[in-house]
């Protein structure tokens, strides 16, 4: 039996503040300019390269390099939304990209997994994203779900066959990190068109959206920008993440790492306003740092949080919405995952931050533990409360209760304290009483939650007829495919 979604709770910050000045945005806004003309980027695919030569680019068709002036970009880029909806099954559940929240998603796509039921290691399948699906479904923490692992039981069809078991298992938005090429976007805008209903939902309410990683440095992915196209030509947010790395395909210093990153993601977003202008586009960067002696890419390294949180009035300096990096590269479910979450979520939710993703996997996000994104969300909700603020209303300030209870008396007696302390949050993995005193081991208590989740949530499934329909379009993709 269906059963129901609860209720999301985003990131609403009652403050705000800054990583970077007026000037220094300008600075990076310089400096990206000046890297995109005079240095260029290699775009190898030739239907791209045809839209930047049509609308200003300068392009050496022959080495597939693009150079972009300064006035072709602010033009292009002038014409991006700041603002839109990326929409879910149910209007309750979509996500109003207004500025006042932040939305965060689960991590993505893992390769292994902790087999829920056996504890062994093993690769990944597409019933691991349905159940991730179904666990994501009921957090009010998750706003929207990346297939958090890959379907590898798919093969060459495994993008769409991971947004088939998203979309069953769901009623919130999907964004797919994995979907490439030309043909397999328009599979999957044939699927967000069935979940949607028809062409003008999806529009205004897209219940998909695409991330495509550049290619550092400075380089971009042919199936990745052609499947942009066909996303952006049919509504749906598309948006592009740099992964530069600091020492190795970047400069060494932080600052430059956001240079290059953010002119590889600005390069691909012009050529998405070139031939669609005002589709809706966003700005991810997402770069790490090289470990010197083993040249391992390391996202939690003490500056990242710079590049996250920087990153993201980058991309409100470009007039666009951004998805934020909040991950972590903890190597086992515990506690240590809160060192790579808790401070980069809270400098990008105080900076703005539209969208945030990186919940739920380990080791440099390709292993999945059944518990670990319901670990990963008590940091959330310790965020949420605390961007959440102070209210300094005369009720919260017990003035009355105050004066009523004087001095050496208690406050258990009073009606305003049950009131208040029925409505106060507690931590249900920190705080769950053991038997003979004292609490119980938090990980435990995780992993019973999502055994639970498990067993007891189902959400309002797809119709008949679009379960139907989403296996037709499988069914042609794979006989293509495969």
């Amino acid at each position: 039996m269906p059963t129901e979604t609860p209720k999301l709770q985003p990131l609403v910050p009652r403050y705000h503040l800054r990583i970077l000045d007026d000037k220094q945005l300008g600075d990076f806004k310089s400096a990206t300019l000046e890297i995109l003309e005079e240095v260029g980027i290699h775009c190898p695919s030739e239907k791209a390269l045809k839209i930047y030569a049509e609308h200003g680019g300068q392009v050496d068709f022959g080495r597939q390099i693009v150079r972009l002036p300064a006035d072709v970009v602010l033009d292009a880029m002038s014409h991006a939304p700041r603002f839109y909806t990326m929409g879910a099954r149910s209007a309750d559940y979509d996500l109003k990209l207004d500025g006042t929240a932040t939305y965060c998603a689960t991590d993505g796509t893992g390769i292994e997994t902790i087999d829920f039921e056996t504890g062994s290691r093993r690769a990944s399948t597409k019933e691991d994203v349905s159940k991730m699906a179904r666990v994501t479904d009921y957090l009010p923490s998750m706003g929207f779900y990346w297939p958090i692992v890959s379907a590898q039981d798919h093969s060459s069809t495994a993008p769409l066959h991971e947004l088939d078991a998203s979309f069953n298992n769901t009623i919130k938005h999907i964004q797919t990190e994995t979907l490439m090429g030309e043909q397999m976007a328009r599979y999957a805008v044939e699927m967000a068109r069935v979940v949607a209903g028809d062409d003008k939902t999806m529009r205004k309410r897209p219940p998909l959206s695409s991330l495509i990683c550049t290619i550092a440095p400075l380089a971009q992915d042919k199936g990745g920008l052609e499947s942009a196209l066909v996303f952006a030509e049919a509504g749906l947010p598309v948006g592009f993440m740099s992964m530069a790395t600091a020492g190795s395909t970047a400069p060494a210093t932080v600052e430059g790492t956001m240079a290059i990153g953010d002119a590889e993601i600005v390069s691909a977003m012009v050529l998405i306003q070139m031939a669609y202008p005002g589709a809706p586009t966003y700005h991810s960067l997402m770069p790490g740092i090289m470990h010197p002696r083993t040249g391992a890419f390391l996202g939690s390294a003490r500056e990242t949080d710079l590049f996250f949180s920087g990153g993201v009035e980058l991309a409100h300096m470009w007039g666009v919405p951004t998805l934020a990096g909040i991950g972590t590269e903890a190597r086992t479910s515990s506690w240590e995952s809160a060192v790579g979450i808790g401070s980069s979520m809270l400098l990008c939710v105080l900076c703005g931050a539209d969208t945030a993703s990186g919940l739920g996997l380990r080791e440099t996000c390709t292993l999945l533990t059944p518990e670990s994104l319901v670990l990963d969300t008590e940091i959330y909700h310790l965020v949420r409360v605390e961007v959440a603020g102070l209210d300094t209303s005369r009720e919260k300030f017990a003035l009355d209760v105050i004066k009523a209870v004087g001095p050496k008396g208690h406050f258990l007696s009073q009606s305003h304290t049950r009131e208040y302390m029925h409505k106060r949050e507690f931590s249900e993995l920190l705080t769950t009483p053991k038997e003979g005193g004292g609490y119980r081991n938090a990980i435990d208590v995780a992993r019973e939650k999502t055994a639970w989740i498990l067993e007891n949530h189902f959400p309002e499934p797809l119709s008949k007829k679009q379960q139907s329909e989403l296996n037709r379009i499988l069914q042609s993709a794979d006989s293509e495919f495969n």
